[in-house]
């Protein structure tokens, strides 16, 4: 328990140290606890019990928003970050118990490949469940060290999960065999140029992201609106003096008045805008009338709306996959004594009007907030026609955690799958140009206020391996695992006989 605790803590992103390393603790933890067990139902609880510690203490940063903007007394927010790390610990659990499954077969290179394969389908199937949560995959521990990511390019994140167990299992069980057979695959995620990003892309864009630093307590305060509004424009003002950027970025909700209403925080944005003769692309909240029978008067979108250079707008996009209990409460017709993180009258909808927004020749796949932890949101973007990726986000709520820190690196694992730029703009940081190796250019502090510019994103329209072969490749972790657990499991049984 105590090596998954350290290998889990200083694996991810975290306010001591961060040793991407590290994490190779965490499935050496799982397959030690899982071969001490005496059955199938004590490996999943071996698993449980190793993992909980770890995924809880890293998920620390949950009690944050739940107790400062929540409302909850700390008594009742701090068991947070337990039972969603249980959430996590469950698929350890059933991890721990495929283990079991080949026990008398561990020490194989194919128990080797099962097992990491086993690891990336359950992440998989997290990502899906429940609504979805891929915070955590081990694949995020390495987003400070790009060039271990190359792969995903190839086999996405979930795939460099499944690798960083196959190095797991032969560092400490894995006998001569096993070690030959790893050595290639890492090799080639080390290899230079394994994703498909040319060195000289045909078109690039300059960009100036704007971090207002706006406090979370105040940022829907109707008094601040015009103060808020001004230190964006401010900011914009100067960014366009010294950069002459092509496009201006404000983050998630910069915005916070409903911009298609008439009125004169609209008319100043719009006028701003004209000033400055850039289009701009800037978050605010939105809502719209449904037309279903029975269904509320009105209903809510988060949304990215794109200002051309004279301040009229061209284009926007709704987000689609909406945060639970924070936008929306999942069974909240039968469960109506939850209320949301978020405050708000009306019901948060996904939106519907999900293609790349054009300016000049960027192509812009949005990502509001929490849809960069997902492959498919980025996979779609880029099918759609993206040759940038950009996620606006507010990541104030966490205070000064490392939840930022966590956030930024699932967005890298994004700009590897896809071959994209990525342009990260967060309100209180980290904000940041993702290069589509994974590097990152003039990430920001937290809680600054801050200009980020980069003159040369590459617009690439390539795409890789991972992208092409996407339902593929997800089909087959778990068409795999299973049938190389059964091969496994019958080579075992025959060994006993």
């Amino acid at each position: 328990m105590g090596m998954a605790l350290v290998g889990t803590w200083f694996g991810f992103a975290n306010p001591l140290l961060h040793f991407p390393m590290a994490i190779l603790l965490l499935p050496a933890a799982l397959i030690l606890s899982a071969l001490w067990a005496q059955s199938h139902a004590q490996a999943f609880k071996n698993g449980f019990l190793t993992a909980l510690p770890g995924y809880a203490a890293s998920l620390y940063w949950l009690a944050i928003p739940v107790h400062d903007h929540g409302g909850l007394p700390w008594v009742l927010a701090l068991p947070c970050p337990v039972l969603v790390g249980a959430l996590l610990a469950a698929y350890a659990g059933l991890f721990c118990m495929g283990v079991h499954l080949i026990k008398p077969q561990i020490f194989q290179p194919l128990a080797m490949l099962t097992l990491g394969l086993l690891w990336a389908s359950l992440e998989l199937v997290r990502n899906h469940f429940l609504t979805g949560f891929s915070w955590l995959p081990l694949a995020q521990a390495m987003a400070p060290w790009p060039t271990t990511l190359g792969l995903a390019a190839w086999v996405g994140g979930f795939g460099i999960s499944g690798l960083i167990v196959c190095v797991s299992h032969s560092l400490l069980i894995g006998n001569s065999a096993t070690r030959v057979a790893i050595l290639p695959l890492i090799g080639l995620c080390l290899l230079p140029g394994l994703t498909s990003s040319p060195r000289n892309p045909e078109a690039t864009a300059s960009v100036s992201m704007i971090q207002g630093n706006i406090d979370q307590g105040l940022k829907w305060d109707v008094g601040m609106q015009a103060d808020i509004l001004k230190t964006y424009l401010d900011l914009s003002f100067k960014a366009v003096a010294e950069n002459a950027p092509d496009l201006v970025v404000w983050p998630e909700t910069a915005m916070p008045f409903y911009f298609q209403d008439p009125s004169d925080l609209t008319t100043n944005m719009r006028l701003g805008v004209a000033r400055m003769q850039v289009p701009v692309l800037a978050g605010a909240p939105a809502y719209s009338i449904p037309m279903e029978p029975d269904a509320p008067s009105y209903v809510l979108h988060n949304r990215a709306y794109l200002l051309g250079a004279n301040g009229e707008p061209l284009a926007a996009y709704d987000k689609e996959h909406l945060v639970p209990f924070g936008e929306y409460v999942p069974l909240g017709k039968w469960l109506p004594f939850i209320t949301k993180l978020v405050p708000g009258q009306f019901e948060f909808r996904p939106g519907r009007n999900t293609e790349p927004l054009q300016s000049g020749p960027m192509a812009m796949g949005l990502l509001i907030c929490y849809e960069a932890i997902f492959p498919e949101l980025a996979q779609k973007q880029v099918e759609l026609g993206a040759n940038v990726l950009v996620n606006i986000s507010n990541d104030a709520w966490f205070g000064h955690s490392s939840a930022p820190w966590q956030h930024l690196h699932l967005s890298v694992l994004r700009a590897v799958e896809q071959n994209r730029a990525i342009i990260r703009s967060t309100n209180s940081g980290v904000s940041a140009f993702i290069g589509p190796d994974g590097s990152l250019r003039g990430p920001t502090t937290l809680f600054s206020t801050r200009i980020a510019h980069d003159p040369a994103i590459p617009l690439l329209t390539e795409k890789t391996f991972y992208h092409e072969h996407f339902y593929l490749i997800h089909m087959a972790f778990p068409i795999l695992t299973i049938a190389f657990l059964w091969v496994l499991w019958r080579a075992g049984r025959q060994t006993h006989t």
